[in-house]
């Protein structure tokens, strides 16, 4: 081990009694806290900013009760006298991931009979609200939007349980329930009658603390351009799973994002779709159609002209192709029943249908390229849903290495994974970069992964707000139990 290393381990073994960065946290949540000395001293570390700058190399970050209070050369960057020092030659800081496709329910079982028809009542949703916010967090996901709410209440529960210190996790810009039209196969669901429903709906989960709206497949277009109005007027932002509502009427509608990028959600090219309803043939014009076509470019234009953002989730179709084996650490995190789930689903995935997936993830990532190079804010999130083998944490991070198989670099990956949820969320004067003024969350991970990729495994701390936690002790403190609870 380097000298540097063994900085530090032993900088990570050390807590300060006074915890003064952790001072509102219950004794459980302080248990996977490693750093809460109110200020600490990040010195000779390489630091990617999530601006879009290149790395910078031998910096010192120096963060006081919260934030970050200054950040340079660490020739230049005085150490102020008191603060803990973590020696950190050989490691990257990069900013807090803003994950902003990041649910804490899990989709592994179905209910299902021998021919894999869906028996009643429907597919039912199984909540992972313990074991997921601590993947997030020690995966360096600090900030998160769910993107989509079953049980109601559980996400806002969650939310004020991390606030107040009783749990650990990110912040959360916690979604209320789906916004679902009719002839859904989720009997978690509500299903609206109208656009006054739509409004209603809105207005109460707004009055309970629910700060944004996701519609779904099944929504009409009366009951999204209600939902959307009445968000709107209250300061709220609306994304969409869409499939009854195309693309174009939605932007034309006013929603704020798109989810899942087009290839796999816009039924705008579709010969056989009806008004409000969605077409038997899915999104299968995408198998025919290429990102260069003219509608396809007119979308994109539409899109950045109308300042809607597309939200990245390549880590959930990519688990559906047999392209990489299953991670270990991933398999280890998931309960029995999980895993027997996600390893059944995959070894029916012939060899055909995996080619055809990964034929249309290469066609979603070279729409993101484009989207971006246009002008469009593209957001990210693992989607941690479809047949079970994308979890919370892992699959944020299988999501920066898929941006780079996409075409981007490692650096515009993190500006995408960060900054740009930041800039969406209205909160880019707060977090979302490395830079003094901004709160102190940061991740350390060993390595340069601007050059040797994205592990997860190299994450050995997070801090958020200035409060280091440890991102194996999170992680390996839900082993075993993920899919159940």
């Amino acid at each position: 081990m380097s000298s540097s290393a063994r900085s530090l381990v032993s900088a990570l073994l050390v807590v300060s009694p006074a915890l003064a960065g952790g001072a509102d946290l219950s004794p459980h949540v302080r248990g996977f806290v490693r750093v809460a000395a109110p200020r600490v001293a990040l010195t000779h570390v390489r630091v990617i900013d999530g601006t879009g700058a290149a790395p910078a190399e031998d910096q010192t970050v120096v963060v006081a009760d919260g934030k970050i209070a200054a950040i340079g050369s660490a020739a230049s960057v005085k150490v102020p006298e008191g603060a803990e020092v973590l020696a950190l030659a050989g490691y990257t800081v990069i900013p807090g991931l803003v994950g902003m496709h990041n649910h804490l329910y899990d989709t592994a079982w179905r209910n299902v009979d021998d021919d894999g028809k869906l028996l009643p009542p429907g597919f039912m949703v199984t909540q992972i609200a313990f074991s997921a916010p601590r993947l997030y967090l020690g995966a360096g996901v600090t900030t998160l939007r769910t993107t989509g709410n079953i049980e109601g209440y559980t996400d806002l529960e969650v939310k004020r349980s991390i606030d107040a210190g009783r749990s650990p996790g990110p912040d959360i810009d916690a979604t209320a329930p789906y916004l679902e039209g009719p002839g859904s196969i989720f009997p978690q669901m509500h299903q609206l009658k109208d656009g006054d429903d739509a409004r209603e709906m809105v207005a109460f989960w707004a009055r309970r603390g629910a700060t944004s709206f996701k519609a779904y497949m099944n929504v009409t277009r009366a009951q999204l351009g209600a939902a959307i109005e009445a968000a709107h007027a209250l300061g709220l932002k609306v994304t969409g799973h869409l499939c009854s509502v195309t693309w174009r009427e939605a932007i034309a509608l006013g929603i704020d994002d798109l989810e899942h990028g087009p290839v796999f959600s816009a039924t705008d090219f579709q010969k056989d779709k009806q008004p409000d309803q969605c077409p038997a043939s899915g999104t299968s014009a995408w198998s025919e159609l290429g990102v260069d076509a003219p509608e396809v470019q007119s979308l994109i234009r539409e899109l950045v002209a109308r300042n809607v953002a597309v939200t990245s989730t390549l880590p959930v179709f990519d688990a559906s192709t047999l392209d990489e084996p299953p991670s270990p650490r991933v398999l280890q995190a998931m309960a029995p029943t999980q895993r027997q789930s996600f390893l059944t689903a995959r070894a029916r995935v012939t060899p055909q249908a995996s080619a055809r997936t990964s034929a249309l993830v290469k066609k979603e990532m070279e729409f993101e390229r484009a989207f971006v190079k246009a002008g469009g804010l593209l957001l990210a999130g693992p989607d941690p849903t479809g047949n079970g083998g994308t979890l919370p944490g892992f699959g944020d991070w299988r999501g920066l290495q898929l941006l780079v198989k996409a075409g981007f670099t490692p650096v515009e990956a993190i500006r995408i994974a960060s900054a740009n949820g930041a800039r969406f969320l209205g909160r880019s004067d707060r977090i979302g970069s490395v830079e003094a003024g901004k709160d102190a969350d940061l991740v350390v991970v060993k390595g340069n992964p601007a050059a040797e990729g994205f592990d997860l495994g190299g994450v050995e701390l997070v801090f958020k707000k200035g409060v280091g936690y440890d991102s194996r002790k999170l992680i390996d403190s839900v082993a075993g139990t993920v899919g159940v609870r």
